[in-house]
């Protein structure tokens, strides 16, 4: 088979050697300080990957033939609160990220928003923005200011991280991506353009690419003046109808899918029957440029995950917490069978060998002499006996979302004194997004946005847009709603996705009266790093769902793991501290990843919150995702 020796790329020289990225005159592709370039990348996510397996999981991507990473900055990781702006701590980041991007050799696709999309919490999209009632998001100056200053002061914190990192600059920066899929969202060429002219300013003048289907590239005309074309879900042909609709555009395949992601309550982890060979096998036969999405997708660890909404039946579908995606480098970094056909794929065609794919993470051995090894955690605390101050009830007459109480994440509890109660419904209309409802300490139900299956909805009392019957107690009863928000909207335009209350709560009575409940409290639970680290060992009522329970892992020497949550019902699970993210019964998902990283010799702790268990069940130690590791293939 012929050789194309323009598709090994030029390597990336060392710090300061400045190179220029440019598109060749007719548009047929890409140049390298004048000479063809095919551009094979794959791409990862920094916040998605602990710090320390960054340089790691660049290798693997190498080994596999590419010889440059895309990456998504998710905006709201780092702007965490308005204003304030972290590009430091942990896997934050992002130029010590590229810069090793640079060690490795390897070249990069900037993709910094400021829409992501990506499966992630608003599209990348700062919360904070969604405490104005009329808010616009992925829009003009003209059409809502208070959006596109907020993009402004954003993109001004990148600009001065960024340009030294421009390939003409001496760093591995060939372009950076202007939005993301809005051709899917809107037509509104002022908007990219105001876009890209924020960048122009700071003195990046590009080069710069867009993204999207090509069905809505061709509709809503969202390519730049100047920009090169990356298309979803792009192939060979659909890189050539581009370029003949698009004359002098150099376009690639921005996006090709070797899995998919899984919603909570999937029947099983979606993508992994994709088989990309005889795509892959185009690309390298006609020297065609292209990215993997994703070559690793990681984990949306936290709360960061997020959420879809069906086009057809308005369905809220969460996103799970592992971002495995069935990539050919599964979340916990090993190479997949998939990644070893796509490697012998790539090699086929390339002049010189790859390079050795790097070893695997060690992983904690899971087998004892008793069989799997299994923790067994206690009862620790409750989280009605750790409340913090409610907010003044004079901001509070009616409940509110999370974000008009300027809170991003976690769960807010809504409580409000009932007089004269005797029994009867509750309607809390369409809740964001799961909710637990008790009465005094007696718990009398939950309801979920999100479809639950019925064998498994019963036990809980989980009912999806319902009201929810009450218990008859005292009067004066005091009814308690505590809400988890779980992933926000991040694709279409269902992304103005408040969580909490959204709607007035009605109580109606035995009798049929209704009554729309007024004056609130209302306590903020954000379930930060802060609130779980001093939280109180104190449990006045073990009966009351809402509870913490911690185990000990005691560990020789350090490796990664996953804790198989299948024995408890919903919740989140901290490690020492760092929160691994969601858990939940309805599946897929069963087994939560924990990075070595994150653990240390001697002893762990494992502090979890179940929002229906009142008893402690035993945690399995397991080393995979999946219950058949041979399934990410």
């Amino acid at each position: 088979m012929t050789m194309h020796a323009s598709m090994q790329g030029t390597s990336v020289d060392g710090p300061g050697a400045p190179h220029v990225f440019s598109f060749a005159p007719n548009g047929d592709g890409f140049l390298l300080d004048g000479k063809p370039f095919q551009i094979r990348s794959g791409e990862l996510h920094p916040a998605r990957i602990p710090v320390e397996y960054w340089r790691h999981r660049i290798q693997m991507a190498k080994a596999m033939g590419m010889n440059s990473i895309a990456l998504y900055v998710m905006w709201n990781y780092h702007e965490t609160s308005e204003g304030a702006f972290d590009f430091q701590t942990d896997n934050r980041d992002i130029e010590a990220f590229v810069r090793l991007c640079h060690a490795e050799s390897m070249w990069v696709l900037f993709r910094p928003g400021p829409y992501v999309c990506a499966e992630w919490d608003l599209g990348g999209i700062p919360a904070y923005l969604l405490k104005h009632a009329d808010i616009r998001l992925r829009t003009d100056f003209a059409s809502d200011p208070r959006y596109m200053r907020a993009v402004e002061s954003y993109i001004d914190e990148l600009i001065p991280r960024v340009r030294p990192l421009m390939a003409q600059n001496g760093g591995p920066i060939l372009m950076i991506q202007i939005e993301n899929e809005f051709g899917s969202f809107d037509s509104n060429p002022a908007y990219l353009e105001e876009l890209r002219q924020l960048w122009i300013r700071g003195g990046i003048d590009g080069p710069f690419y867009t993204e999207d289907g090509i069905v809505q590239l061709q509709q809503n005309q969202s390519h730049v003046a100047g920009g090169a074309i990356a298309l979803s879900n792009g192939n060979a042909a659909q890189i050539e109808a581009v370029r003949k609709a698009f004359h002098d555009v150099p376009a690639m395949a921005g996006e090709v899918y070797p899995g998919w992601l899984t919603h909570w309550g999937d029947a099983a982890f979606q993508g992994t029957s994709v088989d990309l060979s005889a795509t892959l096998d185009a690309f390298m036969r006609k020297n065609l440029s292209f990215n993997l999405y994703v070559i690793h997708g990681g984990t949306s660890f936290g709360f960061y995950a997020g959420a879809n909404v069906d086009a057809d039946t308005g369905e809220y579908q969460p996103d799970i917490t592992s971002y495995d995606y069935a990539a050919p480098i599964s979340e916990q970094g090993v190479a997949t069978a998939r990644y070893m056909q796509c490697r012998s794929i790539i090699e086929r065609y390339l002049s010189t060998p790859l390079p050795n794919v790097p070893a695997p993470i060690a992983t904690i051995p899971v087998i004892d002499s008793n069989g799997v090894r299994r923790l067994m955690p206690r009862r620790y605390a409750s989280l009605w006996d750790n409340l913090p101050a409610a907010l003044p009830l004079a901001d509070t007459v009616q409940p509110q979302p999370f974000e008009m109480y300027g809170q991003a994440f976690g769960f807010v509890l809504y409580r409000k004194k009932l007089a004269r109660y005797a029994g009867g419904a509750l309607d809390i209309g369409d809740v964001h997004d799961y909710a637990t409802v008790c009465i005094g300490d007696q718990y009398a139900g939950a309801v979920s946005r999100a479809s639950v299956p019925e064998h498994l909805a019963l036990p809980l009392k989980a009912v999806q847009r319902e009201p929810v019957a009450l218990p008859m107690q005292h009067e004066h009863a005091v009814l308690e709603i505590l809400v988890e928000g779980m992933g926000r909207v991040n694709y279409g335009h269902a992304m103005i996705d408040r969580k909490g209350l959204v709607d007035p709560v009605v109580l109606h009575d035995a009798s049929g009266a209704s009554e729309t409940l007024a004056n609130w409290e209302v306590v903020p639970l954000p379930m930060d790093a802060s609130f779980v680290e001093n939280l109180r060992p104190l449990c006045s009522n073990p009966s009351k769902p809402g509870m913490f329970f911690m185990a000990t892992l005691s560990l020789d020497t350090i490796g990664d793991v996953y804790l198989d949550m299948s024995e408890w019902i919903k919740g989140v699970v901290w490690v020492n501290g760092r929160n691994l993210g969601r858990y939940w019964h309805i599946g897929p998902q069963m087994r939560l990843y924990c990075p070595a990283p994150w653990l240390k010799p001697g002893d762990n702790s494992v502090l979890i919150f179940d929002l229906h268990q009142t008893e402690a069940k035993p945690v399995s130690l397991a080393s995979s995702l999946y219950d058949n590791s041979s399934v990410n293939t």
